[in-house]
């Protein structure tokens, strides 16, 4: 028996319409403590542990941080629910699931170390004959560090074909954002509900218990997974106070409740291990809560780009809709960035990134639409892969359409999202992306083969400005070359 917040809460702050292809409410605003009822009058007024709440409710804190952290930096909420989360039968260890992994190291021998540029093609859906939810379909690409040393982070696919039931996931690890690729995410939460399509990203913070149903299907998608942080708006400098992901376009769910005192299963994940639990009830029985630790969602379409209107490439810092710090002032663990549609007019000026060697690590994936120059077979749903210092940058192709062609105001990425997880820190790759997924593909390094020099087509020139500035010629060796 499913209830969900009426009117009247929606009268108390603004909540979103529901459309054709998301049925629910949300509030809005990141970074806001909210208060959401699914029954008027259940939230305790001016305090969060009453002796006995109404309807006999039972409260619940959760933190997501150290009680004495910074005020902008302590993240809790408090739930009013039907029983307990403390009321189960204990858990049971489940056995491994050998594509997922959650240490990175490189004593790990399950991880392997590659300077080479790699790349992806769309990862396969499971067959029809399997039945797969989407805990069973999570496999690890690439990480780093460990769960247990509370910095790093983790880079998952999911392929899914079922429906969870009965059960519930619970990720005692990290935060994971979620991008559907393929098939919306119904999402059952604690808080409440999330609809979830290709091109909107989900944000399940550490602890949450949740439920994913596939109203379209089968279903891919892309995860990143970090320990000990959580995904913040990155500060805008010079561009003031609007602009990039707005605070205002992340939707946060209101509350709805089941009763249901039937047997469930919940899976938690620990140190990377699953253990399953079980008990005889809903883990989604929430009637109220209020707080700052929520699971979000937000539309990549809405992202307010900006760049140089006059020339130069500015970095690609201006395309991060989230960031997670580390531990390091200054550097962040992870970056998410978004490359969508937008106008390109700079000046005299090479529109495509400059070759570079970043000192960040850097996956892409596709979610829809065609994202040129990155390499060959770069599709929705496959992936690409560069390791700190690697240089890169687009093909000949690219390079000289870019270096000849009239510089007019054009549209660039019409009809497409493509991302980055850009992290500080080094990846290793699993087992799974560089054995088993059968996708693997190194990116063809010949599509650079005709970058050659032509510096030394322009050695008469080059000397008659050197005799010029009183310097001694280039010797004709070169010209040998």
């Amino acid at each position: 028996m499913p209830l969900s917040a009426s009117g009247a809460s929606a009268a108390s702050a603004f909540s979103t319409r529901p459309a054709e292809k998301d049925p629910y409410r949300y509030q809005v605003g990141f970074g806001n403590r909210f208060a959401s009822e699914a029954i008027p009058g259940t939230l305790p007024e001016g305090q969060n542990s009453p002796q006995k709440n109404k309807y006999d409710l039972y409260t619940e804190g959760m933190t997501g941080a150290s009680f004495v952290a910074p005020r902008a930096e302590n993240f809790n909420a408090w739930l009013y629910r039907i029983r307990p989360s403390v009321a189960h039968k204990g858990f049971t260890r489940l056995p491994d699931n050998p594509d997922l992994e959650s240490c990175f190291l490189p004593l790990n021998p399950k991880v392997h170390v590659s300077p080479t540029q790699l790349a992806w093609h769309p990862f396969d859906l499971p067959a029809d004959s399997e039945s797969v939810d989407f805990v069973d379909g999570l496999k690890t690409i690439a990480g780093n560090g460990d769960p247990t040393l509370r910095e790093g982070l983790a880079i998952h696919m999911y392929m899914a074909n079922a429906s969870m039931d009965k059960k519930a996931f619970c990720n005692n690890d990290g935060d994971m954002l979620i991008l559907p690729q393929q098939g919306r995410l119904d999402i059952q939460t604690e808080f409440g509900k999330i609809m979830a399509r290709s091109g909107e990203l989900v944000v399940i913070q550490r602890g949450m218990k949740f439920k994913i149903t596939l109203p379209d299907g089968p279903s891919r998608g892309y995860i990143q997974e970090i320990y000990g942080a959580h995904y913040t708006l990155p500060e805008l400098g010079p561009l003031g106070g609007n602009g990039l992901a707005n605070p205002r376009d992340f939707e946060f769910p209101v509350a709805s409740f089941d009763i249901d005192q039937s047997p469930w299963e919940i899976v938690y994940k620990v140190c990377g291990q699953l253990h399953s639990c079980s008990q005889e009830h809903t883990p989604f029985d929430v009637v109220a809560w209020h707080g700052n630790y929520v699971p979000y969602k937000y539309a990549m379409e809405k992202f307010v780009n900006v760049g140089s209107i006059s020339k130069d490439h500015i970095d690609p810092s201006i395309f991060c809709v989230l960031t997670a710090k580390s531990k390091q002032p200054g550097v962040p663990l992870a970056d998410f960035l978004i490359f969508s549609p937008r106008w390109d007019v700079a000046t005299n000026t090479f529109r495509p990134p400059y070759y570079h060697r970043n000192s960040s690590t850097e996956f892409m994936g596709l979610l829809y639409g065609i994202y040129g120059g990155r390499s060959d077979g770069f599709q929705p749903g496959g992936a690409s892969y560069e390791t700190g210092f690697c240089p890169h940058g687009v093909s000949y192709d690219e390079f000289k359409a870019a270096s000849e062609g009239e510089q007019k105001p054009m549209r660039v990425h019409e009809g497409t999202i493509a991302f980055m997880f850009e992290s500080s820190m080094m990846f290793t790759i699993t087992d799974y992306a560089m054995k088993r997924s059968g996708k693997l593909h190194e990116h063809e390094p010949k599509m650079w083969d005709n970058l050659k020099g032509q510096f030394v087509n322009h050695l008469d020139e080059i000397n008659a400005d050197l005799k010029k500035a009183g310097l001694p010629a280039l010797g004709s060796e070169l010209k040998a070359q």
